[in-house]
Order: structure tokens, then sequence, then C-alpha cells
């Protein structure tokens, strides 16, 4: 299951954006009983989160979700942003081998200066009497910004190619991969195209050889 919970102060910052919705039902002491009612209806094995607040996972979210029997693991945004992306999953389920976080901010590229985030982690199946591989979980919020495709895709290869070092196995083979998050982007987009065909179009894209060179050189 993927869910952006939408991370109250971003809610306030950004009022104008919800001006249509009833002023009780924003509130977080509305929202958060009912997020975790829809999380317990699906009851999923594996859940990643967007826009997770800091305070409210420490307070409610993290034990909320471990009274259900999850475990969590949280990466919280770069910058002086509120909020980071969570994966949690069913300890009965699963054990955890490794967690990688993804910081996509880098201070000397200005095409990677925002603050989004990435979580990888490989866990490893509880199935008695059977051998089964690990399986690596991805989870992001790539940036907003309509305009900046080019950004979303650098902070998508950047994500990639941690999720191809941590699922890459010995045998030279790779675990069973499933990538989670919040991606700002819809069906038939060139970023969606990307990762569902393995394809990109760069009509309407807007994206240059600066782009191109840096995602070569640092990401091959």
């Amino acid at each position: 299951m993927s869910y952006n919970i939408l991370s109250q102060d971003l809610l306030e910052d950004n009022s104008h954006l919800y001006r249509h919705c009833r002023r009780p039902v924003l509130h977080w002491s509305f929202r958060f009983p009912n997020i975790l009612k829809e999380i317990k209806h699906f009851d999923a094995d594996v859940l990643c989160l967007q826009e997770v607040q800091e305070d409210h996972y420490g307070a409610e979210i993290r034990p909320s979700l471990e009274s259900l029997g999850y475990h969590c693991e949280y990466k919280m945004r770069t910058g002086r942003k509120p909020d980071g992306c969570a994966i949690c999953f069913k300890h009965s389920k699963f054990s955890l081998l490794s967690v990688n976080p993804v910081e996509f901010f880098r201070p000397d590229i200005s095409l990677l200066d925002r603050d989004n985030v990435g979580l990888v982690l490989l866990l490893q199946p509880k199935i008695p009497y059977a051998a089964c591989p690990a399986i690596c979980v991805a989870n992001t919020h790539l940036l907003y910004n309509p305009r900046r495709g080019d950004i979303k895709l650098t902070q998508l290869a950047m994500l990639l190619a941690e999720i191809s070092s941590v699922a890459h196995q010995k045998d030279g083979s790779f675990c069973p991969i499933v990538m989670c998050g919040d991606f700002n982007s819809v069906p038939g987009s060139p970023l969606y195209s990307f990762i569902k065909e393995g394809k990109l179009n760069y009509e309407g894209l807007p994206i240059g050889k600066i782009v191109i060179t840096w995602l070569f050189e640092n990401l091959g």
C-alpha cells in the first residue's frame, strides 16, 4: 500500500489548495484517525507513506502502526522541511536486512538543489520451510513542480541507481523489486513511460544536455 498522507504543516502552508474542503476535515485530529482506519482496513503487509511529518511520526504514527504489528523506518527530507518518507512492514511477515536512505540534494549541482528523499529497504520474507529471495522495497516523493521534469528525472535516476545496488545479488541477478511513491507524474507522462517501459520520450519534457551528461557521468 502506498499513501501520501499530507503533512499537516504543508497543508497549513498551502491552505489555498484546500479551499474546497470544509475546515473541520482538514484538522489533523480528524484526519489521522481516518487515515489509520484506512490502513487497518487494507491491512497491507508493506506500507509506504509519503509526507510523513516528523513530529506526528514520533508521537502518533509510528506508535500506532507498531501497535498494529508494523516495524517502521523513516527518512526525513533534507533542509528544514517538516516531513519525509516511511516504509512500514509486518514484522510477522518480514525480517529487515538493510536500510538505505537516499538524499537527492547535492549542494554543488543546481539541478539537485531540492530536498526530496527516498528510502530503500531489503526485506527477507518469513516463509516456513521454503527458500525465498529477499525483496527490495523503495519509497520516494519526487519534486512537485510540473515545469521541472528535468529535476524529477534526475531524482528518479538516483533512486533507481540505489535500488539497483540494493537489489543486486551475488550471482548477478536481481531480487524482486517493489517501487512505490508519489512521483508527481500522471499516466502517459515521460517519467511514467520511463518507469513502465524503460524508454524516455523527450518531447514535452524540459530537459537539456546538462541533465543527460550528469546522468551518464554519475549514474552510468
